[in-house]
């Protein structure tokens, strides 16, 4: 297998050479992001003419939140890929440096969120207003504390000897935010705090996963072994789409009864938000697809590359626009 990259000898002569697809790929992109234009300009365009009103600091909250999900997705993606690489025959030692670190933006996200839940679900404007000690009185205010704690010891972890055992308090993470977003009120809500929980967790690796492939690749350089990392992921990142469809598709059937969806996704803010991350997952699985396909056909495989970096900045978006998902209203049972 040639791995070798076209070199300007081989260029036409009436310019420099350009690679294949760049241009598609780039379209692909920004026809995404005008599709989601509206939702992602804020709570108040969500809402806009819905009847609804947003809960006091929704954009904080919802910048807030992805902020975590994202400190999420980075050291998940890296343990999973590091793995992947461990049973490559001959990989290079020289991976890129970790970024499971910056798991500690996760951990002021976090605290951020503790405070609005301390002053009672509103965004506090002096320090006098948190009430510190009332978050143990309550259950968001545990599990509030809980992800804070959490973030801050999969840090430690990741500057550890071991840094796998961050895998431990990242999952105290993902399910205090699966109980989080399904109050015990809730009917069956230990059914959809399972969905969030499965979703949440095939969407980091996912997402966090490729970023670190791609950092992986570009540290490698144009080697065979690039090329089968590459392939595992792939195959991986197939199971995780499926994950991430059926239980996107479940958890909405669940707010959103099967004959009001196409009222509620176009009437209501959460379902305007929900639809915008659906183009996008659509995109996404098409840009996914793309570069599996020349990673297979291609004659440079690591082309792939190419339309799995315009893959990395939409998901990029489908974290924003799920944190803004998880500060608006949801929508009513009709």
């Amino acid at each position: 297998m040639t791995l070798t990259r076209p070199t300007a000898e081989t260029a036409d002569a009436s310019g420099p050479a350009r690679r294949p697809g760049v241009g598609r790929a780039a379209a692909v992109l920004v026809l995404a992001t005008l599709a989601v234009a509206i939702p992602l300009l804020g709570p108040s365009a969500a809402l806009h003419e819905t009847g609804e009103a947003a809960a006091p600091g929704t954009a904080g909250v919802a910048l807030l939140r992805a902020v975590l999900f994202g400190a999420l997705c980075v050291p998940l993606g890296e343990l999973l890929v590091r793995r992947l690489a461990r049973s490559v025959p001959g990989a290079p030692p020289n991976g890129p440096r970790s970024w499971a670190s910056y798991a500690a933006a996760g951990a002021v996200a976090a605290l951020g969120l503790a405070a609005v839940v301390a002053t009672g679900n509103r965004v506090p404007h002096s320090l006098a207003q948190i009430d510190v000690g009332g978050l143990y009185a309550s259950r968001d205010g545990k599990l509030a504390l809980l992800e804070v704690n959490a973030f801050l010891v999969a840090g430690l972890c990741a500057r550890s000897a071991r840094p796998a055992v961050q895998v431990w308090p990242l999952g105290a993470v993902v399910v205090a935010e699966a109980l989080r977003a399904h109050p015990p009120a809730e009917h069956t809500a230990l059914v959809g705090s399972g969905l969030t929980l499965v979703h949440l967790v095939c969407a980091a690796l996912w997402a966090g996963g490729l970023l670190h492939v791609l950092r992986t690749l570009r540290r490698w350089g144009p080697v065979e072994q690039g090329v089968a990392l590459f392939g595992r992921y792939a195959r991986v990142a197939a199971v995780l789409l499926a994950g991430v469809t059926a239980t996107g598709v479940w958890s909405s059937l669940r707010r959103m009864p099967s004959g009001t969806v196409l009222t509620q996704l176009t009437d209501t803010a959460y379902g305007r938000t929900l639809l915008a991350k659906v183009l996008l997952v659509v995109v996404v699985a098409a840009l996914a697809l793309c570069a599996r396909l020349r990673l297979r056909r291609a004659p440079d495989p690591l082309a792939a590359c190419v339309p799995a970096r315009v893959e990395v900045a939409a998901l990029g978006l489908v974290v924003v626009v799920s944190g803004l998902l998880t500060a608006l209203p949801l929508p009513i049972r009709w």
